[in-house]
């Protein structure tokens, strides 16, 4: 198992699903998970330390396992089949350890709050993860690189067809 950290929940453009990316701690191994905006909102919060007036869900199953005196030991994502992740939760109830299977999103969830490793299966990290090209993620880009990425969003741009779109088709207003 390979030990990660929630590096940053990003936004899709084109959905309302967000992505959680997972940083391995010891390499630059990055991995995407898509979670749902509920659970990014829950991760988000906890990470961020604010303050909600009631619990949230992941609030609620960390007050249940505490008043149960079950200890969460890890989060462990452990598989990856057809394109789903999946997570099991490990406890420790009455001195008999348990895993408890998850969503990764819910896991995740959970672990920010109790504060316990996140750790990932070597070969869902060898199947999923990615490590960032040479130019992204704090280096400074050349004036060829700069020119490369701004070509390579003209090309886009100029395959866009606007006189055929009308951004009201289908949508209501709120």
């Amino acid at each position: 198992m390979v030990e990660v950290e929630i590096d940053s929940i990003r936004v899709s453009l084109m959905s309302q699903h967000r992505i959680v990316i997972l940083k391995e701690v010891a390499s630059e191994r990055f991995l995407p998970i898509w979670i749902g905006p509920y659970e990014a909102e829950a991760i988000t919060v906890s990470l961020q330390q604010l303050e909600v007036a009631r619990p949230l869900t992941h609030d609620l199953l960390h007050n249940v396992l505490k008043a149960l005196q079950a200890e969460v030991l890890s989060v462990n994502i452990t598989d990856l089949r057809e394109n789903v992740f999946y997570a099991r939760i490990m406890l420790r109830v009455n001195g008999r350890e348990m895993s408890i299977d998850s969503r990764p999103s819910d896991a995740l969830a959970l672990a920010v709050r109790v504060h316990v490793p996140v750790y990932v299966d070597e070969e869902v990290m060898a199947e999923a993860a990615t490590v960032p090209e040479e130019g992204i993620g704090g280096e400074e880009l050349t004036e060829d690189d700069e020119s490369r990425r701004l070509e390579v969003f003209k090309d886009f741009v100029e395959t866009l067809d606007i006189e055929d779109a009308n951004p009201t088709d289908g949508e209501t207003e709120d």
